[in-house]
């Protein structure tokens, strides 16, 4: 996209939005609709988590200067030690209440620039590391009914070294193991247990690419076997973290060019199936991403063309092997979010160059929707294009509704709205994927019980009831569990889908069935916590319910 495409674009956006309600703009055709929600939350969506109340947790930095929200009651953050102001009486955290669309500011005390995260069993948001001193804070946030009750509190060398772009993720005890980060070539654990606090892991040392590193954000997830799958640079290992013992090297992607910060690229891991079954088969995506030495490149002012690739390996079979497919569109810096039926949302990004100040170019403003079920060469479809461009530092979690919030893009060192290519964006808008369209809804089931905040057990036997307004197609129902994730940076941390399946589906009467389900076997596929729970009916799923794995 030329940099005359580029303005029109912000041109017609700004337009739109003055003469719109910040809470409604709908644009659709014929891949989903954009639904937009707040002109500003006052700042840049560069993390966010869904909680199990149905707010997300956002914040972006301590020391882009003053955001656009104050702190409430005359509250300031008061830091010696902060770069840009040592007194700031403006937010770098909100709470936005997805059921109301509003907003209300938090207060962090150091500085959350580029950290990670996960929740812990309890629906606490545990966020580690970022910036200057808040480089080995441990920051908790536990949700609440109040609408002024929560905030922040922050943990002082929670952590045993600095931690600048690591990776989190919960693991089948209910700790969090905290992997990499700038010149950490190890990990640790969340809560400490009075073991090492330091473990060494030299797979991120050899996959650093010097002067650019390429090893940022390493991809990470946990596989039935229970150990984890770690995706660095163009290549992976799986990692049993017990031993600090590699079990297996991974091939190289083809063309080994990077697809971690910051030429970055995101991956998931696709929908875990058969789960009762003695080995359950685990499939990773690796998309998009920046070719060998286009950071470099970038920064001398040569935007090179970002990969159009996407990586697939089946990583739990004797001999894996990278099958490549072809994206519609070239993309750096897009996000992968699982819907609640399987598929795959690919959102944000540029076109050109790679993550980094100023370093982004040509916005990709169509999402793209991936079926892992379909056909080799025929998994990919365009979805309608945003208005908004979501460049460096953007975000998408997936909503209990289905929807999928996308906020985030601040490419510079300062909130800078004026005389530059792409302003920060303080706005929030949802992604409704073509199963929310209104022709669907005889289609789309409604859960009746349980009800949201059940308690469930491994191995548990189940039966969703639920209604379905039109003709039901029995072979055609099942039931789904989504982890809710900490994204930032283009990867969503401890993100995965659970297959229940359908063993059995009864007619219950005036449109009410039941379909019998068998939770999964062990915190290796389904680690402890809270999950959205979903029906889905011909691709279709209802609003999920939130569900306590215990």
């Amino acid at each position: 996209m030329t940099q005359t495409s580029i303005l029109y674009f912000l041109f017609f956006h700004l337009t739109i939005l003055s003469s719109q309600p910040c809470h409604r703009f709908l644009t659709h055709a014929a891949g989903g609709r954009w639904q937009f929600l707040q002109r500003s939350i006052g700042i840049s969506a560069m993390h966010m988590q869904l909680l199990n109340n149905d707010r997300v947790v956002i914040f972006d930095r301590t020391d882009f200067g003053k955001s656009n929200i104050s702190l409430p009651a005359g509250k300031c953050r008061n830091d010696p030690n902060e770069a840009v102001l040592k007194v700031d009486c403006t937010a770098h955290s909100v709470e936005y209440d997805v059921l109301s669309n509003t907003f209300r500011p938090l207060m962090v005390q150091t500085d959350v620039w580029c950290s990670s995260g996960a929740l812990m069993p309890d629906g606490s948001l545990i966020q580690t590391g970022g910036f200057n001193d808040g480089e080995r804070r441990i920051r908790i946030f536990k949700p609440c009914g109040t609408t002024n009750g929560c905030d922040w509190v922050e943990v002082k060398d929670g952590l045993a070294v600095r931690r600048w772009y690591a990776t989190n993720h919960i693991l089948p005890d209910g700790r969090q193991i905290v992997i990499g980060g700038r010149r950490q070539f190890n990990y640790e654990f969340h809560p400490k247990n009075g073991a090492p606090n330091l473990y060494s892991l030299p797979f991120l040392a050899q996959t650093n690419d010097r002067g650019v590193e390429n090893n940022l954000y390493p991809f990470v997830f946990l596989i039935g076997d229970g150990n984890l799958f770690i995706f660095s640079n163009n290549r992976a290992i799986l990692f049993d973290y017990s031993n600090n013992k590699v079990v297996k090297t991974y091939p190289t992607m083809p063309g080994g060019d990077p697809r971690c910060y910051p030429s970055t690229g995101s991956a998931v891991l696709l929908p875990l199936k058969n789960l009762q079954a003695p080995s359950v088969e685990a499939e990773v995506l690796v998309c998009g991403g920046a070719p060998k030495g286009s950071y470099v490149q970038a920064g001398k002012g040569i935007f090179v063309g970002a990969l159009d690739t996407c990586g697939r390996i089946k990583i739990t079979d004797p001999n894996p092997q990278w099958v490549m497919e072809t994206m519609p569109q070239a993309r750096v810096m897009g996000d992968m979010t699982l819907l609640p039926n399987g598929n795959v949302l690919i959102v944000n990004g540029g076109a050109a160059g790679t993550a980094g100040w100023e370093f982004g170019r040509n916005p990709v403003l169509n999402p793209v929707l991936y079926r892992p079920n379909n056909k080799l060469g025929s998994r990919f479809e365009s979805q309608n294009p945003t208005t908004i461009p979501r460049m460096y530092h953007s975000t998408a979690v997936l909503l209990r509704d289905g929807r999928v919030l996308v906020g985030g893009s601040n490419p510079h060192t300062y909130y800078n709205f004026t005389g530059v290519i792409f302003p920060t964006e303080l706005s929030l808008e949802a992604f409704s994927p073509a199963y929310l369209d209104p022709e669907n809804s005889s289609l789309r089931p409604k859960i009746v019980l349980p009800a949201s905040q059940a308690m469930l057990k491994y191995k548990q036997k189940l039966v969703v009831r639920f209604t379905v307004a039109g003709t039901i197609a029995i072979d055609k129902v099942s039931v789904t569990m989504v982890a809710p994730s900490f994204t930032t940076h283009s990867f969503s941390m401890n993100q995965r889908l659970l297959v229940l399946g359908s063993e059995k589906v009864t007619s219950l009467g005036k449109n009410m069935y039941g379909v019998q389900v068998t939770t999964p076997g062990s915190g290796n596929h389904a680690p402890l916590g809270y999950y959205l729970l979903f029906v889905v009916h011909q691709d279709i799923p209802s609003k999920g319910i939130w569900v306590n794995l215990k």
